[in-house]
């Protein structure tokens, strides 16, 4: 057997150094009372939202109470077939006159319906849905247009049976998907996640660059391991904490909604799940590096905004980007900037989610973002490791020219 190469040993040194910087950087970040009230009240957000959201929601089962005074009563199968047209069951429910305020107020009916000259007289508490509103019309309606077939010796039932039987088939050349509503609802989730952990971890990985600069701890850490290796434990550490709190906060979310009955747990929403850890993954390789370059020019806190403010400005852009997509994720806005990293980690998980992806796309964006997010930490550990141990006046990013950090 052949001597083992000098190379496995240093390889085996650098897994154990970034393997413990990104232990340290998850247990520091997980054991702290913030984290755990934080996370906590995130989730109790999520549920309380969907909650009130499912509460909020009208049960289309639900009859719709309306009063009927006088010959308003009279309206009775004019307003059961036109709520039957317009998905809205009524129920009929007869008052006098001096009961009829009190059956508002007290929400015993959505709304009463008196006769006042040749029409009819609505008359609701607060508010009357545009639905409503449009089964009440065309009811009267249809009664008004009866009686005027009666003054002219027409049969209004034989006019009724006619057309019935004149119907009106609607055909699509690309028929919506059943799950339309709901696939909208995840891209929305998806997005508004993906946005808040990419910017929220990737100024946690500035902010921790800087806390170890000002507190000269980094200083000891580079008597033992290499920058390199030190960046890539803290970007990993955090990465991996961040990709649990997306993971919980997606179990959460979609186990509350199935159970308050506004999500069906299909294999479209468990694949939009999964696909949005991952792509989390590679959009956090892309920016986490290029924070922690940012955070090394400078030594002060109130100096990391301004350093990353380039960065912060490009996740916005990206926010933006998929917001404008969310309606029309097959548009071909979403469809270009799907393909340009790293706009690609927020828009593909949206365009998965609403199923307008084809595998090809999915695959050649995502090589395209590995790519790219590997030149750019390339990139990102020259800069920190060139700057890590400097203080002072914040460095440009295309700071002067300084030799490597080593270890002692």
């Amino acid at each position: 057997m052949s001597a083992p190469s000098q190379a496995e040993p240093h390889a085996m040194r650098a897994v154990t150094a970034i393997r413990m910087v990104a232990v340290r950087e998850i247990r520091t970040r997980v054991m702290t009372r913030a984290f755990v009230i934080g996370n906590a009240v995130f989730i109790a957000l999520i549920i309380g939202a969907l909650a009130l959201t499912a509460a909020l929601q009208d049960d289309p089962n639900t009859p719709v109470k309306v009063g009927v005074v006088g010959t308003a009563a009279e309206l009775g199968p004019a307003l059961t077939a036109a709520g039957r047209s317009l998905d809205t069951r009524i129920a009929l429910r007869p008052l006098t006159s001096g009961a009829a305020a009190a059956a508002l107020s007290d929400d015993k009916v959505k709304v009463v319906l008196e006769p006042r000259g040749e029409g009819f007289l609505a008359r609701a508490d607060k508010r009357l849905s545009p639905g409503l509103q449009a089964v009440l019309t065309s009811a009267v309606q249809q009664r008004a247009a009866a009686q005027a077939l009666r003054a002219q010796g027409v049969d209004p039932a034989a006019v009724a049976r006619a057309a019935a039987r004149s119907t009106l088939t609607v055909q699509f050349l690309q028929p919506p998907k059943k799950d339309a509503d709901q696939r909208t609802a995840i891209a929305f989730a998806v997005v508004s996640l993906l946005y808040l952990q990419l910017i929220g971890n990737g100024m946690a990985v500035a902010t921790g660059v800087v806390e170890e600069k000002t507190s000269r701890l980094v200083e000891l850490l580079l008597a033992a391991i290499k920058p390199l290796h030190l960046l890539t434990g803290k970007v990993v550490g955090i990465g991996m904490v961040g990709l649990m709190q997306l993971a919980a906060y997606g179990v959460v979310g979609l186990g509350a909604a199935a159970g308050a009955g506004l999500l069906d747990l299909t294999s479209a929403a468990v694949v939009a799940f999964i696909s949005t850890l991952g792509w989390y993954v590679l959009g956090y390789l892309f920016l986490g590096v290029l924070y922690a370059a940012a955070g090394s020019l400078v030594s002060k806190q109130e100096e990391v905004a301004s350093a990353t403010a380039p960065l912060s400005v490009l996740v916005i852009a990206m926010f933006a980007v998929a917001q404008a997509s969310v309606s029309d994720p097959s548009g071909n806005l979403s469809n270009i900037m799907s393909w340009i990293p790293p706009f690609s980690a927020i828009l593909m998980p949206l365009r998965i989610a609403a199923g307008v992806t084809t595998p090809v796309q999915v695959v050649g964006t995502a090589l395209l973002m590995l790519a790219t997010s590997t030149v750019l930490a390339l990139l990102a550990g020259k800069v920190y490791q060139a700057s890590i141990l400097r203080t002072g006046k914040g460095l440009p990013w295309r700071g002067r020219r300084a030799r490597p950090v080593t270890p002692a």
